[in-house]
């Protein structure tokens, strides 16, 4: 691990999208990402499990269930064997098993000297910041999911997650009968509200103010859900100075607004696939490809565009967001994400992946080295 000066006074955190592998050995999945990894300062992950014995199993029909999502505590080793430090609990599975498993895993991590946000035994907890200091500088990072089901949402005395929840509409808008209607969705404006007012509290505690969200629409290369980028500008809006969003398990738009950057999806990171199948779908609308090699390994069977991912990065200094940039990333056919580096076609590969998928969004990119970095100066966005 690179070793700071006391006198430094900058703060490197490094993020990567969903993780939870169910198959073990777990330390196999983190081999080829650690070396990057372990050089930050501090380290941010997406919780797609939950770790505990307790709980009802998930009685969900006509969607994607949770058998995966309870897994046995020692298999939370994978958050001790990368040092991931900052965990969002807030995720569209984080309730499949009931709340017991959710108290479980936050005292988990807890014992284990981590930071579990988003999730919590009541709605106090689930809304409170974990504030990390590094070198001096402060930072407060703040959790939420857009992803769950009645009753999920934490209460005053009842556990669940911090929720920004969405109401959708949809509209009939082309005479070629099985067309898609246009989807139309809107944020919840007391969630909207409770988030913001988080956000003011938690800014005037730290430097900088990070914010996670499980949020969107999976699978869909490029799709941004119309509430999405409401809640992002209001985020801002209200003193957020970095946003990273997950859930869609493929990279999707950056922006920048009012000179801070919104990842709408970083990606999957360290996680298995659900099958073997040769055609992964959705709605009965969307078919992907996985890829020969993944169905031979079968330790990651996504579609092929799934394996492309990212390591989110970020300079703090107590002025507040430095520098933000990513690094491009590959998921090989055993579930192991590695940073490509700038010679490998795959890092052109997705750096014209990255200027698409955020075409519709103010942002500008440059290569340093292997980091593509996000410029802000100048950038404001709508």
């Amino acid at each position: 691990m690179a070793i700071r000066k006391k006198n430094d006074s900058t703060v490197t955190l490094v993020a990567g999208g969903d993780i939870g592998p169910v198959i073990e050995p777990m330390e196999h999945y983190a081999k080829l990402i650690m070396p990057v990894w372990r050089k930050a300062d501090l380290r941010f992950g997406q919780c797609e499990r939950t770790y505990s014995t307790r709980g009802r199993e998930p009685q969900f029909t006509g969607s994607t269930g949770g058998s995966h999502s309870r897994l046995p505590p020692h298999m939370a080793s994978i958050w001790e064997t990368t040092g991931t430090e900052i965990i969002s609990l807030a995720s569209n599975h984080t309730m499949d098993w009931g709340p017991e498993p959710l108290v479980d895993t936050r005292k988990l991590f807890a014992k284990m000297g981590k930071y579990p946000i988003g999730a919590g035994k009541d709605i106090k907890e689930a809304r409170e910041p974990a504030i990390v200091e590094r070198n001096g500088v402060k930072i407060a990072f703040l959790a939420y999911t857009s992803v769950l089901r009645d009753g999920q949402a934490a209460g005053p005395r009842t556990a669940g997650m911090a929720p920004l929840r969405a109401y959708t509409h949809y509209v009939a808008d082309d005479y070629q009968p099985g067309t898609p209607p246009t989807v139309i969705s809107v944020p919840h404006e007391g969630d909207v509200a409770a988030m913001q007012d988080d956000i003011r509290r938690a800014k005037q505690l730290a430097d900088v103010v990070v914010m996670s969200i499980h949020w969107g629409v999976r699978f869909a290369p490029k799709t941004i859900a119309t509430y999405q980028p409401t809640v992002a500008h209001a985020a801002i809006d209200a003193g957020a100075d970095l946003i990273l969003g997950h859930h869609a398990h493929v990279p999707k738009a950056v922006e920048v607004y009012k000179g801070k950057v919104c990842f709408y999806s970083i990606g999957n990171f360290m996680t298995n696939g659900t099958g073997s199948r040769s055609k992964f779908f959705d709605w009965n609308l969307m078919w992907y490809r996985v890829d020969a090699e993944c169905l031979r390994d079968r330790l990651y069977c996504l579609p092929s565009h799934c394996r492309m991912t990212m390591v989110a990065k970020a300079v703090f200094s107590r002025k507040g967001v430095e520098r933000v940039s990513f690094l491009p990333a590959h998921i090989n056919s055993k579930a192991q994400p590695a940073v490509v580096k700038r010679k490998d076609p795959k890092f052109a590969e997705m750096l014209d992946y990255m200027e698409w998928v955020s075409d519709q969004h103010a942002h500008k990119f440059r290569c340093d080295g292997d980091e593509i970095v996000v410029e802000t100066s100048g950038i404001t966005g709508k």
